[in-house]
């Protein structure tokens, strides 16, 4: 970070740490829950809390401007503010805070005048700063076939190097399924992603010569593995340039040109009809309105009496899109909901749900994993994409674990099948 900091030594009770948590009593509903340092050097908050240091001014602004998650979190990529040891620890304590508190809902007028007094007490009021270099910037109709180019290209168009670096060999970028406890000797993360891999394949039936539709098909790790490991023919369909060079090149590289095809387009393109059709988290990306349209793309690309998967996360209460940091930062746009209801939206497509197989707690063991990456290469990741960047990947990635962990998202396969036909979906499964 930039900020060069000047502490001074101020008396207990005074400063600008001080005077803040007097002013935000009402807000967080008493004594801080943290504990705080300002730059003036001062201290207030209890002892033993998580230490969270304001580095300027800037960072009270954007809290001021954009009050709650977002505004926190602009300051915290920017190095205004930052959450000194153990960041999950930190924001564990406070979500704990905020729950036993009863402070989901927004303060009270009165509360956010306490609060602005005491910062402009503290020389914090002013025009807003300008937004983090790395929050998203997407325009038009929502969920346009170019703002969701946008909206993806701002996420996965980092680099395949950054994402093979955080990732496994696989390039799955999705929930693991994880058939040993994680840190079994010699199970990796990579065994566990090629696990998912086959679970699907076998879920929707692939046998040698069938045809795969892999919607939304990130860096191919599903496609590659259904035509190597299980002899399908795929198509893959992405809107990510950079996903389609990286699949192109595996393919030529593993001899794969005449099994598996990727189209560089809109699921809403998609004509043709396959043996079976797959779709891992992408659904979540396509909008509330729009996912009618997505579910019959699904139904009416399978066979009749073929199957369709659906990796998808989930998510009760406010922040469908998963609140102010994801939504501004990592997925403009994305929309997720209750399993039910996806369900409801896919058996109204025509199709008929016969499995939900939840998997809530790989997905914390899946981001433990992906954490262990970056920081193991820490040092080159931020030579990729830069300090802020890295910021952004540190909060995501904690973030994310705690709400699979806490039951705030889900992660479910949901398989389907088409009438028409007979399935041959056994009545007891061998998965």
């Amino acid at each position: 970070m930039t900020t060069t900091l000047h502490p001074v030594t101020a008396p207990a009770g005074a400063g600008i740490a001080a005077e803040l948590a007097r002013g935000l009593e009402p807000v967080v509903g008493g004594e801080l829950p943290v504990r705080l340092r300002a730059w003036d050097g001062s201290e207030a908050g209890p002892a033993d809390a998580p230490l969270v240091e304001i580095r300027s001014a800037d960072a009270l602004r954007r809290i001021f401007w954009h009050p709650g998650e977002l505004g926190a979190a602009q300051a915290y990529v920017t190095g205004e503010l930052e959450v000194h040891h153990d960041l999950d620890a930190a924001l564990t304590h406070v979500w704990e805070v905020v729950r036993q508190r009863g402070l989901e809902g927004r303060p009270t007028l009165a509360a956010l005048a306490r609060a602005l007094g005491a910062a402009a007490r503290a020389g914090a009021l002013g025009r807003p700063p300008a937004p983090p270099a790395t929050q998203a910037r997407v325009r038009g109709r929502l969920h346009s076939k170019l703002r969701d180019r946008a909206a993806i290209s701002h996420h996965y168009d980092l680099s395949n190097e950054f994402y093979g670096l955080i990732l496994d060999e696989t390039m799955a970028y999705s929930s693991a399924y994880w058939r040993k406890a994680p840190g079994t000797s010699g199970y990796t993360l990579a065994d566990a992603q090629r696990d998912k891999l086959s679970l699907i394949c076998r879920k929707v039936g692939l046998e040698p010569g069938m045809s795969l539709l892999d919607v939304g098909c990130g860096w191919g790790s599903l496609s590659l593995h259904a035509a190597e490991h299980f002899g399908a023919q795929v198509t893959g369909v992405t809107i990510a340039a950079e996903q389609k060079a990286y699949i192109d090149e595996q393919i030529r590289q593993r001899g794969l040109e005449d099994r598996v095809t990727i189209l560089l387009q809109d699921y809403r393109e998609v004509v043709g009809r396959w043996d079976a059709v797959a779709s891992v988290e992408m659904g979540e990306h396509v909008g509330q309105a729009n996912y009618p349209e997505y579910a019959a793309v699904l139904a009416g690309s399978v066979r009749r009496g073929g199957r369709v998967l659906v990796q998808q996360m989930s998510r009760r209460g406010r922040f469908p899109g998963g609140g102010p940091f994801i939504e501004s930062f990592i997925a403009p746009d994305m929309h997720m909901r209750p399993v039910g209801e996806t369900v409801d939206l896919i058996e109204g497509s025509g199709l008929e749900v016969r499995d939900v197989h939840a998997l809530r707690e790989h997905y914390v063991w899946t981001v433990d994993a992906w954490m262990e990456n970056f920081t193991e290469h820490r040092a080159h990741l931020r030579g990729l994409v830069g300090e802020e960047a890295m910021r952004v990947w540190e909060l995501y990635l904690v973030g994310g674990r705690m709400a699979f962990r806490d039951g705030r998202m889900g992660v479910d396969q949901i398989l389907a099948v088409r009438p028409g036909e007979a399935h041959d979906l056994a009545p007891v499964r061998g998965w």
